[in-house]
């Protein structure tokens, strides 16, 4: 083969199948698209392994894409819920999938996964690490780490979340400033609990030419985990946030010139006015590289209703140039979710998603509004149901209630604007006896 990654192949000048699938879906000529991942302001994280994988675009110019997060935890071990989890994400055409899972032996359910799932898979390593090795986190080695890396690649991975950015450097600033959250990342707090034990460097970042050439031989997309995202919206866009970051832009460029492709993590908690100058702190520091944000949350006010903070931050990120919206489900904060969680917090992201992509003008975005528009002058029913984001819920809506009035809905029966208007426009009377 002439190329490795979809990155190699587009330096050199080579238009791949999935290059031409995505540029299809996107509605954007191949040849953009081909010169977008060869500048790495595109990624199409497609594992050679992956058989089943319908590919997708994230970043520049193309529409915004949403990942649901399962997996299994010591406290919940029901793998068949997990999958009914993934079979609901891809019923709703999430784009993205990670397997969290943080207990046991994980490999047999993340074959199934990569088996069943058209979407993007990704895994945050690290969470295995102590699983896969049969060592307690004090007694694994820097280089056993990149081994549970290279297990996921050979599997099929699409993705994986490295926090490769938090470093001796990094944690300086976190020590000094007096977080009122600490480090929240999951994967960030024990690679920092590992370093502090052993006196050693963080092993992602200083093996972190050894870890590209893992992901090179597969066509794994690294995704730089944001170990220092604010974990409640006193500690946004501090000191430990934004030194992480210039180091994550740093580690971009490197992985660049291994031909690996790149996304960049980011906020998970900030207020409405941080989000959009956060955006573009990213993609000026690392150099326009596809943003995948957790949320962001605008309040830390709302357990139980975390799907809602993180859709209004998602939207507002979405718009002001995130790429990639990891959703979050009411079960945030609080617990495991269950299925009726993930499909909440999978349409709030989709929600968060699309009002970004009205604002970036992305190909077909407004055309799919302008026909629920034309349904509903219409009062068609039934073209309704067919555009709406979740045709049963809003079909069992409408169904639950009968109006007097017929083609009509029980909130406004024969005082409808729409059945009015279009009446009075046709030359007809109105009338509301």
């Amino acid at each position: 083969m002439e190329y490795a990654t979809q990155m190699e192949a587009a330096k050199k000048g080579i238009l791949t199948q999935q290059m031409q699938s995505v540029a299809a879906q996107e509605q954007i000529a191949p040849e953009t698209l081909l010169q977008r991942v060869a500048a790495g302001t595109v990624v199409i994280p497609a594992n050679h392994h992956h058989k089943s994988l319908r590919p997708h675009g994230i970043g520049q110019g193309l529409s915004t894409k949403i990942n649901v997060n399962l997996g299994i935890s010591g406290d919940c071990r029901d793998y068949t819920c997990e999958l009914a989890k993934a079979k609901l994400a891809l019923q709703f055409d999430a784009e993205a999938i990670m397997d969290l899972s943080n207990y046991g032996k994980t490999n047999t359910f993340r074959k199934q996964l990569l088996e069943l799932s058209t979407a993007m898979v990704g895994t945050v390593p690290m969470y295995d690490a102590v699983g896969y090795l049969e060592k307690d986190l004090r007694d694994i080695k820097a280089k056993d780490f990149l081994e549970v890396v290279r297990a996921h690649a050979e599997e099929g991975v699409d993705f994986v979340t490295i926090h490769a950015g938090i470093n001796r450097k990094s944690i300086d600033s976190f020590e000094r400033s007096g977080r009122r959250m600490n480090i929240v990342s999951r994967g960030g707090s024990l690679i920092y609990a590992w370093m502090k034990m052993t006196g050693n460097e963080n092993p992602f970042f200083e093996y972190f030419d050894d870890l590209m050439d893992i992901l090179y031989a597969h066509d794994v997309t690294i995704s730089l985990g944001d170990a220092m995202r604010p974990g409640c919206i006193d500690d946004a866009t501090d000191a430990a946030q934004v030194s992480e970051l210039v180091e994550l832009g740093l580690l971009t460029e490197r992985a660049w010139s291994h031909h690996v492709q790149v996304m960049i993590e980011g906020p998970g908690h900030m207020m409405l006015q941080e989000i959009a100058p956060n955006m573009q702190m990213e993609k000026r520091l690392c150099h326009n590289a596809p943003f995948y944000v957790l949320g962001p949350l605008v309040t830390d006010i709302a357990p139980g209703y975390d799907h809602i903070t993180s859709a209004i931050g998602g939207a507002v990120a979405a718009a002001a140039g995130a790429d990639f919206l990891c959703y979050v489900t009411p079960a945030e904060h609080l617990r495991l979710p269950s299925l009726p969680d993930v499909k909440e917090g999978i349409l709030a992201a989709k929600i968060a998603a699309h009002a970004g992509d009205l604002v970036k003008n992305v190909p077909g975005a407004r055309a799919w509004d302008n026909r629920m528009g034309d349904a509903r002058r219409a009062l068609d029913w039934g073209a309704m149901f067919k555009e709406a984001l979740d045709r049963e819920k809003a079909e069992a809506y409408f169904q639950s209630a009968h109006p007097a009035e017929k083609n009509t809905c029980t909130m406004c029966g024969k005082m409808c604007a729409v059945r009015n208007m279009n009446r009075i426009l046709q030359g007809e009377s109105v009338s509301l006896q």
